[in-house]
């Protein structure tokens, strides 16, 4: 553990049974607390309580006085990326180095009546003494009344009540069982998914759309969250005219309607969904009353209906087909009946599986949990358990007492075995047998869609119990909409939204949501014909859960660190299976409402991936990204190189990248899609100093790069020089068979007037580059290519240019680097009909022509005809020509256009001789000849020097220098690009000032851009299949 040196202080101040305190230590010698001292005590084990005594680092850790502190769950809240400072720990910084004294809340001691009490308390009593109210503790709920109640209330419908009965008619009980089995199936499966997804960490508002968006990402979860929503929204509309419905129903028996039939259902609708949204605005306390209210009834209209099952059947009864429970008309309702258009499994299937959804209302309001990690998957799985056993109860029940005709005639009452009596009911003294022939019966569980009510011992309880059902089901999707969709329009995904993420009062309530679902529930109910969107609508719900399934299937396959699920009891293959299913019942639902909904979430899905909002949620897609990417790196590694697959990865020293944007732009154009782009960054200086501006400076840069639409990795290393860094650089950049193999670099356009060491590090990096079999790019522009001094004097108009550009430093923070004015370039925009003109002198492998053809394929450079320039000789030129020619056709590069130059080797113009001589007369030695030992003494501290040996010996090949330059001007004057075989120096033998030199006369008075280039002279072209 870190421990501080203990000086000598006063006996009051340090006097603390034997030890003393980081905050008297830091008291004494810095003037003040340190940031993990706050409101010190006295010690360990005092007695006697001091001005410090409020709570000592001693209680933050085991007795052991140290600025480490034992775990605790203040240090890992709210913690988002990696690297995140964290409350209350002590920084890397603050264990290994120096610590340092930070003023703030650290200075405000605590109460010495309150001893050991932990730092965020101490906040709680200063806010407390500025005279801040506290805030009011938010409504939570437990995991029976905020998840399992609503889920089941929700689950239940008027299907229970109205079509299970015709389900078991239809079916029999033994096929009953597996529809609703199967639908459970899939619900449960859900349910499980939910579970793991709840209980990976810390849930906050908004239910599906937060477990998905958090654990698949924006894309796929803000477009779920948005139909999501909707079709919440919707629903209120669905069950609210469903109860409409059913009043109106009961109105037209009585002929009480209030208009007609039609504007009834509009009316009843309206002034429902009005009263829903007034119990909803009245809080989630009113709201959970009134769940409760309707459990009870629906729990009250089932027991009623138990009751009525066991008492003995009255005359007017048995005329309707029941007859208590009876072991033969179990027996013969137990096999399937099929009737009518719908009678097939499936058919049935597709009816009764929206009775069995429901069970996404309890994660819906997870922000009103007390405890969403435990209270979503008790709740919810005790939910699908309870409606699954009243289901199967009520399918098997129903199925034992009541036949599937009956007239309902009092008539029809004959003697038991009365001859041409046909049918079940006979047994028992009753014949439907006429009734039953014609298919005119008009009950009986395949005709009487109200049999439960009949059955019942209370009618009107039944009728009760449908108002329940669908009045909770309005209510509770009324509520799940807004939230979610608050929770959608504070990500801020999707413009002109973020109007309704305000919340007010303690539990930060949508009003403005609550409002918005009214509207769409009052227009759909208006509308009063609903059967066309309801198979929409059931398939966003059904989308919602093949993605639940996939989101924990995707998150378990991509065996991040991070997926650890408190809930194990779940299977990523179950998973997977559950959203396979979801998606194929969507089909069997209607097969046109699921490309409908398909449709929808690939357009707002599209929508996310074009606008890529800011947001890092950790999902599993980010964990995927990595595994592919992991796994496909180290694959490589397992393949062999082949020089068909040879691309140029380019490590370019951009030094910051914003400083350097031409460049940027012109190794990004050919790297684009194809290779490996690094932008390599040394920081020149003690790392001590230079290391915090390496971490700080890292994330702007890429994201530089990326407003810039480069792909290409960003990457820093703090060094002693210039050179020594590169060296870093150029051995340590890259992964397995992801490395670098060109160095690009630009020309230095200062190197006459900056120091000779810098100078020496210039062409030493170029030395080396080729030491480590690495390809060198050399980009000139005539305007030059480092823009900081314009960049430092919009920032700072103080500023003052470094003496190496390279060393300059970008003190921007990060936000400001990446949101900073884009710099335009030549490489950014179209050129024309203009030539990129080759000049081929020498053969590096082909990489002077590969570069060229790379920029050729890209549209900005498409229109460009490119030519190719070789030496040759005049009386040869015919020949060269051909051969060349026939070369680049092998090389299948659409090179056509090829000009010898037979006068390469001609004495250019004596001005031109002089302004080279003149270029080096500077930096040479003036020796007169001496001997090699004279000259090695005379240039001892200054190696770049150039001794009139050298000067002689490289004659010839200084002239080509200036002749070459001679040729660029007459061919190339006005080209778009020109790439040339880049001339090397013999190491050791060239001085780096004459390197120089040639470099300057060969690309000197070029308006366009020039590249020097020169492979590591072996093979990067090939014409060969194999």
């Amino acid at each position: 553990m870190a421990e501080l040196p203990v000086p000598e202080l006063p006996a009051a101040l340090s006097r603390c049974s034997g030890r003393f305190t980081i905050s008297t230590l830091l008291g004494t010698e810095e003037g003040g607390w340190g940031p993990y001292a706050a409101a010190e005590g006295a010690g360990c084990d005092s007695a006697h309580p001091t001005h410090l005594s409020g709570s000592t680092l001693c209680t933050r850790t085991f007795g052991y006085n140290t600025v480490d502190v034992v775990p605790a769950y203040e240090h890992y809240a709210n913690s988002k990326g990696v690297g995140d400072a964290r409350k209350g720990r002590p920084s890397l910084a603050d264990l290994h180095s120096i610590l340092k004294v930070r003023w703030g809340l650290a200075m405000l001691p605590a109460s010495p009546a309150s001893p050991g009490r932990a730092a965020d308390a101490g906040l709680e009593e200063v806010a407390g003494e500025l005279g801040t109210a506290p805030t009011p503790e938010p409504v939570r709920f437990g995991w029976v009344k905020g998840v399992m109640i609503r889920c089941m209330l929700n689950i239940w419908g008027v299907i229970l009540y109205l079509r299970l009965p015709w389900i078991t008619a239809q079916a029999g009980i033994a096929l009953t069982w597996l529809i609703i089995l199967m639908s459970v199936t899939v619900t449960t499966i859900t349910g499980l998914s939910i579970s793991a997804i709840s209980t990976n960490g810390k849930v906050k508002s908004g239910g599906t759309y937060f477990l998905i968006s958090r654990s698949l990402g924006p894309e796929l979860g803000g477009s779920i969250g948005l139909i999501f929503a909707f079709a919440n929204a919707v629903a209120v509309a669905m069950h609210t005219v469903g109860f409409a419905e059913t009043v109106r129903d009961l109105l037209q028996e009585h002929n009480s309607l209030i208009v007609d039939p039609t504007n009834d259902i509009r009316i009843i609708g309206v002034i429902t969904v009005t009263v829903l949204l007034g119990i909803s605005l009245a809080g989630m306390e009113w709201e959970a009353k009134a769940q409760i209210l309707f459990f009870l009834v629906i729990l009250v209209s089932f027991i009623n209906y138990l009751v009525g099952t066991v008492i003995p059947a009255t005359t007017e009864k048995q005329a309707k087909g029941f007859f208590s429970y009876r072991a033969d008309i179990f027996a013969q309702n137990f096999v399937p009946s099929w009737r009518g258009p719908e009678g097939s499994f499936f058919g049935l299937f597709s009816i009764f599986f929206p009775s069995a959804t429901g069970i996404l209302a309890g994660a819906n309001i997870s922000g009103d949990l007390k405890d969403p990690a435990v209270a979503i998957p008790k709740g919810t799985l005790m939910a699908i358990f309870w409606t699954t056993m009243s289901y199967l109860v009520l399918s098997a029940t129903i199925g034992a007492c009541v036949v599937r005709d009956a007239s309902g005639s009092l008539n029809d009452s004959v003697a038991v075995g009365l001859p041409g009596c046909e049918g079940l009911a006979c047994a028992f003294g009753w014949n439907f047998t006429a009734c039953a022939q014609q298919q005119s019966c008009r009950y009986g569980l395949s005709n009487y869609y109200q049999s439960m009510s009949m059955v019942s011992g209370f009618g009107p309880l039944i009728t009760a119990g449908i108002f329940g059902a669908t009045l909770s089901s309005a209510l509770a999707c009324l509520v799940s909409a807004p939230k979610v969709f608050q929770c959608l329009c504070r990500d801020q995904l999707y413009p002109l939204i973020g109007f309704f993420g305000k919340g007010y009062g303690r539990n930060s309530e949508p009003i403005r949501g609550y409002m918005l679902t009214y509207v769409i529930a009052v227009g759909f109910i208006l509308i009063a014909e609903l059967n066309a969107i309801a198979p929409i609508i059931s398939n966003f719900f059904l989308c919602s859960y093949a993605l639940i399934n996939f989101s924990c299937f995707h998150a378990s396959i991509t065996n991040s660190p991070g997926w650890r699920p408190s809930f194990r009891y779940y299977s990523k293959w179950a998973a997977l299976f559950g959203a396979t299913v979801s998606v194929v019942i969507m089909f069997l639902l209607t097969w046109w409402a699921a490309l409908i909904a398909f449709g929808i979430v690939i357009f707002l899905l599209g929508y996310v991936l074009y606008k890529k909002p800011d947001v890092n949620w950790g999902s599993s897609m980010q964990a995927s990204s990595y595994n592919m990417a992991l796994n496909y790196s180290v694959g490589l590694s397992e393949v062999d190189e082949h020089i068909k697959n040879y691309r140029p990865q380019c490590l370019v020293l951009t030094g910051p990248p914003n400083f350097r944007p031409a460049l940027v732009d012109f190794v990004g154009t050919f790297t684009k899609n194809l290779s490996l782009m690094l932008c390599g960054n040394v920081l020149i200086g003690p790392r001590k100093q230079k290391m915090p501006e390496s971490r700080l400076m890292a994330d702007g840069h890429t994201k530089w790069l990326m407003k810039r639409k480069i792909k290409a990795f960003y990457t820093d290393v703090v060094a002693e020089d210039l050179r020594s860094g590169v060296q870093m650089l150029i051995q340590a950049a890259g992964l397995g068979k992801m490395r670098p193999n060109i160095l690009a670099l630009g020309y230095k356009r200062n190197w006459r007037t900056v120091s000779p060491q810098s100078l020496e590090d210039y062409v030493g990096i170029l030395h080396d580059a080729f030491d480590f079999k690495y390809g060198v790019c050399l980009l000139r522009m005539k305007e030059g290519l480092n823009i900081s001094q314009v960049i430092q004097a919009h920032v700072n108009p103080t500023f003052e240019t470094a003496e190496h550009p390279e060393e300059n430093g970008s003190t921007a923070d990060p936000a400001t680097l990446a949101g900073e004015q884009q710099a335009s370039t030549v490489f950014q925009s179209e050129q024309g009909k203009k030539t990129i003109d080759i000049y081929w002198l020498f053969d590096d492998g082909g990489l002077t022509l590969l570069i060229p053809y790379l920029l050729g394929r890209k549209k900005r450079w498409g229109k460009c005809k490119i030519r190719v320039f070789v030496g040759g000789q005049i009386n040869r030129m015919d020949e060269e020509r051909k051969a060349i020619v026939s070369l680049l056709s092998k090389f299948r590069l659409g090179f056509h256009e090829v000009h010898i130059l037979p006068d390469i080797n001609q004495k250019p113009r004596p001005e031109h001789i002089k302004r080279f001589d003149d270029l080096i007369a500077p930096f040479r030695l003036n020796d007169g000849f001496k001997d090699e030992a004279t000259v090695n003494e005379m240039r001892q501290g200054c190696p770049w020097k150039i001794s009139d040996e050298e000067v002689d010996k490289n004659r010839a090949k200084s002239l080509r220098q200036v002749r070459l330059n001679e040729i660029l001007l007459d061919y190339s004057r006005d080209a778009a690009l020109i790439a040339i075989t880049l001339p090397i120096g013999r190491k050791g033998r060239c001085p780096s000032s004459l390197y120089m030199a040639w470099l300057e006369t060969l690309s000197q008075d070029l308006r366009p851009p020039v590249i020097l280039t020169r492979g590591n002279q072996e093979n990067v072209l090939t014409f060969y299949c194999q």
